[in-house]
């Protein structure tokens, strides 16, 4: 019983302190916002690193796999998984959305009013499809790497350097070596910043609940209830489906043995990216190898997100309703369902990080800039539960990904070579 409680008391003091975060929260609103440096704290410390983290770890998976064979199988495993997980997400919150109208006996007056109150700091500008996908993968100098901001960009120079220090041979070992040092190291300090996380993620979560509070209980309660049924169905529902995928009743169980971490702090955070220590050391747990889970966690922390497709197509449909546009035709339902897959893509991985996507809603339907405030809201609404599809969800996907390269057994190996937690 002392060793059960051993391995979970890490997830009791996280949960403990998130219940009474929110209980704050709810209980002293705005004033919680005395608490928010100490929440800040934990979050910059987690951001502090997860440039090298992010670095080092695909770098390094990528640099000392065995062969290019395996790695191209990684990687393309990894992007059907997210391809078909994105698209049920998509399907499912259209379905949702048709089936319970968010703007149902609202007053849109009302809603239209709210414009001037949400604070948006942008430049609206119209760009390409192209320009915007190179925009999304490079940046215009290498300093600009290292910048939360920059995530996906700093992906994809990690596989480039991870993959040419692989092709060298030989030359490359000792930067080969190098990077597994630096992932190794970089974990270490991940675990002792999380010896903070009680405080932090409660003192963060209290004050969020205490500034979302009025919005929650004013004109968008129906995208809150909508947005979070369609959370429950997801997370339970096509998780454990995905996991059955993965691993058959085994995979089941070792999925939910180890999701609650990943998912508390994705709550607590609001972040993928923040999320990726957590999620790294409990696909490890799962019994996911090292290769693959340093390949999925950081790149689906930045490409793959079912919650923000969700939040895409309810968004859409928001706007739609809103100025009487036509949602009934064919065109209509796959134009919303492609753009909410697009937006899912290009959501930035941290709080709030969902400018990008509501930029290309706006540039692809024609909707005019002045409306952007109205999704803007409607994004720090479900930024909570948005963040745990994004981010736990990964680690379902690091899964299938397994069962596509180690084959169907790799659970059963997994757990023959060592217990998998």
């Amino acid at each position: 019983m002392r060793k059960i409680f051993s391995n979970y008391k890490s997830t009791i003091f996280l949960l403990g302190a998130i219940i009474i975060g929110g209980i704050a929260g709810v209980v002293f609103g705005p004033k919680t916002a005395v608490v928010k440096p100490f929440g800040d704290l934990f979050i910059n410390l987690m951001f502090m690193i997860i440039v090298p983290l992010v670095f080092f770890s695909i770098a390094s998976a990528i640099a000392n796999i065995s062969g290019m064979k395996r790695l191209g199988k990684i990687m393309g495993s990894t992007f059907l998984v997210f391809f078909i997980t994105a698209a049920v997400s998509a399907l499912l919150g259209f379905a949702g959305t048709t089936a319970f109208d968010p703007l149902k006996n609202t007053d849109t007056t009302a809603i239209t009013n709210m414009m001037s109150n949400a604070e948006v700091e942008t430049e609206a500008a119209e760009v390409s499809l192209l320009a915007k996908l190179v925009e999304t993968v490079t940046v215009t100098d290498f300093s600009l790497l290292f910048s939360k901001s920059n995530m996906l960009q700093l992906i994809v120079f990690a596989i480039l350097f991870g993959l040419a220090t692989a092709l060298v041979g030989e030359k490359g070992k000792p930067m080969a070596n190098l990077l597994l040092s630096g992932t190794e190291i970089m974990m270490k300090i991940v675990k002792i910043v999380m010896y903070y996380a009680p405080i932090g993620l409660g003192c963060y979560f209290a004050t969020i609940i205490g500034e979302l509070g009025p919005q929650i209980l004013g004109g968008y309660v129906r995208v809150f209830v909508l947005y979070l049924a369609i959370t429950l169905v997801y997370y339970f529902g096509f998780f454990t489906l995905y996991a059955y995928v993965a691993g058959g009743k085994q995979g089941i169980k070792v999925f939910w043995k180890n999701a609650v971490p990943p998912s508390v702090t994705a709550i607590a955070t609001c972040s993928s990216a923040a999320s990726i220590p957590v999620n790294l050391d409990a696909t490890r747990k799962m019994g996911v190898p090292k290769d693959i889970a340093e390949t999925v966690i950081p790149l689906g922390a930045n490409t793959h997100k079912d919650g923000s497709v969700f939040g895409g197509v309810i968004k859409i449909v928001f706007l739609f309703s809103l100025f009487g546009y036509d949602m009934t035709s064919m065109k209509s339902i796959l134009s919303i369902i492609a753009v909410s897959f697009l937006v899912g893509a290009v959501m930035g991985a941290i709080p709030s990080g969902g400018l990008i996507g509501e930029m290309l809603i706006l540039s692809v339907f024609g909707f005019p800039p002045e409306v952007l405030p109205i999704i803007a809201v409607i994004s720090t609404i479900i930024d909570a539960p948005a963040t745990l599809l994004n981010s736990t969800g990964n680690t379902v996907s690091a899964m299938m990904v397994s069962r596509m390269v180690e084959g169907k057994n790799w659970l059963k190996n997994a757990l023959q070579a060592r217990p998998v937690q």
